[in-house]
């Protein structure tokens, strides 16, 4: 019954504890997830793109500002009307163009006619366009651009210093009757554009870089790290199309075991795309320290609660193995446990090669007690009978209530001739044991049955022999004790 207890009972604390654990596993994962998400979602709804609202607001401001200045340019009367006059006094348009570079603060400024295709520069006539020449290729671009494009972004080596990279608007020019006479512009030195991007990420520390229609980074800036192009980036490879389809998105991607959150912006002027990465919040390491903490937290609950209920339990349990294996009267082992006592002591009587033998006892004529005085009174004088047992016995003895008013007393390493010479003392400690009970005198005597277990001998049968005993000592006369041998 032991074992068979002590398996439930670690039974029931292990699904107690795989209980507790899913639960506060289950709760901190919810909470965890359910923050991730919203922090995610403000990041990607909220706080990226009013980013992207603020840097393209500043570029509006910083690289719009060329287009503006090649929008007037090629508006200009004056330019018009010099070129339709036959391209006369060269020097007033050189001069035009050197001060449109220093009024702006242009790293170049241009004019290339349709006509001469000279290419004049605040510097002179630099060169002549030529069909065949690679490096004149973009002029020809601009001149088949569609009648609604009126400009083009374009990023190429300066035609006057063949080693600096600058930012160029080409702008078509045409007179007054609508007829394409040519291209003005200005260009922007490309680190100076560098250095704008590179404010934006210091100022709102994200990641910011332009692409084209066709995926293909086109300016960023000194520390940027990222491919070529989206289509050749890890982990924006799949949202390429879905960018470059968008004139605006937000996104989220992994690299590097980091998520990363993204917003892409078309920026019609430049027909670029301003894309804006910000890397997982620092609230979200938060998140995950105070996820991991409320584990570690519910480990520690867990184990409290866990040792508050083995001690509970294994009170509770003493009490229930007291209640379910002792008599509430006398305090005896009840007849339910004596089996077990029994099997227990056998085999120690066996492996000891010893002998064991049983008692059975009976109090002589209870039930007189009980009728002339009452049933407390009969309470009485079995508690009596089992305390005045109970100094009679040693250790390994073992004393149970076998019926009302019967006791059996289990006596290991005691053969037939010994258990009687006990049982005999027993008899004479309980007749000259006399209770006084409200001025009336009340004997007690005791009869009593013994046998010895022989081998191979069942339990019902053990105790059949004591019983038989215990009859013969009642024919006797009652009051002393009988052997079955």
């Amino acid at each position: 019954m032991g074992n068979h207890v002590w398996n439930d009972k670690k039974k029931f604390i292990w699904l107690l504890s795989v209980l507790l654990l899913t639960a506060f596993l289950v709760t901190s994962g919810i909470s965890y997830k359910v923050a991730h998400d919203s922090l995610s979602q403000q990041i990607e709804s909220n706080t990226l793109p009013l980013t992207s609202d603020n840097i393209y607001s500043e570029i509006q401001q910083d690289l719009l500002r060329p287009i503006f200045i090649s929008s007037l340019m090629a508006q200009d009367t004056f330019v018009r009307d010099w070129t339709l006059n036959r391209e006369q006094e060269p020097e007033k348009l050189i001069r035009y163009l050197k001060e449109i570079q220093e009024k702006y603060g242009t790293v170049t400024s241009f004019f290339v006619s349709e006509q001469s295709r000279n290419y004049y520069h605040p510097k002179g006539i630099l060169t002549q366009i030529q069909d065949v020449e690679p490096n004149d290729a973009w002029y020809f671009r601009v001149r088949s651009l569609p009648e609604a494009e009126h400009y083009e972004i374009n990023i190429d080596a300066d035609t006057a210093d063949r080693t600096k990279t600058t930012v160029f608007v080409n702008y078509k020019v045409f007179d007054f009757e609508g007829k394409f006479i040519g291209v003005t512009g200005v260009g922007l030195a490309v680190e100076k554009v560098k250095s704008l991007i590179e404010l934006y990420q210091k100022r709102y520390n994200r990641r910011v870089f332009f692409t084209d229609r066709q995926g293909n980074v086109t300016l960023h800036g000194d520390e940027y790290d990222g491919a070529d192009s989206l289509q050749t980036s890890a982990g924006l490879d799949t949202l390429a199309t879905r960018i470059l389809t968008s004139p605006s998105a937000a996104f989220s991607y992994h690299k590097n075991g980091k998520t990363i959150y993204l917003n892409s912006r078309l920026v019609p002027e430049f027909k670029w795309y301003l894309i804006v990465e910000q890397e997982e919040a620092p609230q979200e390491q938060e998140l995950l320290n105070t996820f991991w903490g409320n584990l570690a937290l519910s480990l520690v609950v867990t184990l409290g609660i866990l040792f508050i209920s083995n001690m509970t339990l294994g009170r509770y349990q003493r009490k229930l193995e007291i209640m379910a294996s002792t008599d509430k009267l006398t305090g005896a082992a009840n007849r339910q446990v004596f089996e077990e006592y029994f099997h227990r002591a056998l085999e120690k009587a066996k492996s000891d090669q010893a002998a064991m033998s049983i008692l059975l006892l009976d109090i002589d004529h209870f039930k007189k007690v009980n009728d002339n005085y009452g049933h407390s009174i009969g309470d009485l004088v079995l508690k009596t009978v089992c305390n005045l047992l109970r100094g009679q016995l040693k250790e390994q003895d073992v004393l149970c209530r076998w019926g009302g008013e019967e006791f059996l007393i289990l006596v290991p390493e005691m053969d037939l001739s010994r258990a009687a010479e006990f049982a005999e003392q027993i008899c004479r400690t309980i007749s000259q044991r006399e209770l006084k009970v409200n001025g009336v005198h009340i004997s007690i005597t005791a009869s009593i049955g013994v046998a010895e277990s022989q081998e191979q001998e069942p339990v019902e049968d053990l105790i059949k022999r004591a019983d038989l005993a215990l009859y013969q000592a009642k024919e006797a006369g009652r009051n002393q004790v009988a052997l079955n041998h």
